[in-house]
């Protein structure tokens, strides 16, 4: 018994330890979350390092770096209180490890959140997550997004679409634009090279209905030179039914790079 509990409590020092640098960050980031939310992060990133072992998750499973590279960046927008207004539908596009929309299905649980991957094994591991913190707010969708943009059910259905860095901005707007409900808008989390792309981003974001691209800073106090930023952009009409193109040719052929793409 005593080697039990010998163990166990530098094991709960250590849990302790890791909910009260999610609740800094949180208080640094000047966001409201649900009060579970430092509780379920360290559950959510316990999982993600078992799992990580058995499948390719993500490339580092340390806990601080992970606090930083993906839960804050995940969960800094939420500091726009307009773009992700209360009770809103969410979708997140190729969400991976559930980055951004897990942490933000978290925090926030008025929001309704969909996570949508192509690979089964990542559903599967989003799926345990979702069962072990009990979120109730969160469906998943094991498809490529250019297959749900075309289903009924998902097509034109959400407030807001969502993807971390998954892609150029043309193809993430060929990609995101499709899910969102017209007054709806795209939101894109970027790094660095966003503002050589929003040229092209913001014709390939008129192909598909939207207004121009504005770009939003994203200031992490922890990491003050990163360079984020969300990059949006408001649905106006439908997109026509065209888009998106069938699976891999987004991101071989990008709307807004040349003229063919955009006859």
């Amino acid at each position: 018994m005593g080697e039990i509990l010998g163990h166990q409590v530098p094991e709960a020092a250590a849990v302790k330890e890791q909910q009260e640098k999610v609740k800094t960050m949180i208080a640094q980031l000047g966001i409201d979350c649900d009060e579970r939310t430092p509780e379920r992060i360290v559950r959510y990133h316990a999982m993600l390092a078992d799992w990580n072992t058995r499948m390719n998750l993500t490339g580092d499973t340390d806990f601080d770096t992970s606090l930083d590279r993906h839960y804050a960046d995940s969960l800094a927008p939420l500091a726009n209180t307009e773009l992700f207004a209360q009770g809103i539908s969410l979708i997140d596009v190729g969400s991976g490890a559930g980055f951004p929309g897990l942490p933000l299905a978290i925090a926030r649980p008025d929001m309704q959140v969909t996570l949508l991957d192509s690979l089964m094994k990542r559903i599967n591991f989003l799926a345990a997550v979702v069962e072990e913190l009990g979120l109730e707010n969160v469906k998943l969708v094991h498809a490529r997004a250019e297959d749900g943009g075309r289903d009924a059910a998902l097509r034109e259905q959400f407030d807001l679409a969502v993807a971390r860095a998954v892609a150029p901005l043309p193809v993430l707007c060929e990609l995101l634009l499709p899910f969102v409900k017209v007054g709806g808008r795209m939101a894109c989390y970027k790094g660095p090279s966003a503002a050589e792309e929003i040229e092209a981003g913001s014709k390939a974001a008129r192909m598909m209905g939207a207004a121009e691209i504005t770009t939003i800073p994203v200031v992490l106090p922890s990491q003050p030179e990163w360079q984020h930023c969300v990059m949006t952009c408001e649905k106006k009409v439908k997109t026509v039914r065209q888009y998106p193109r069938k699976a891999g040719t987004p991101s071989r052929s990008p709307l807004g790079t040349n003229a063919k793409t955009e006859k």
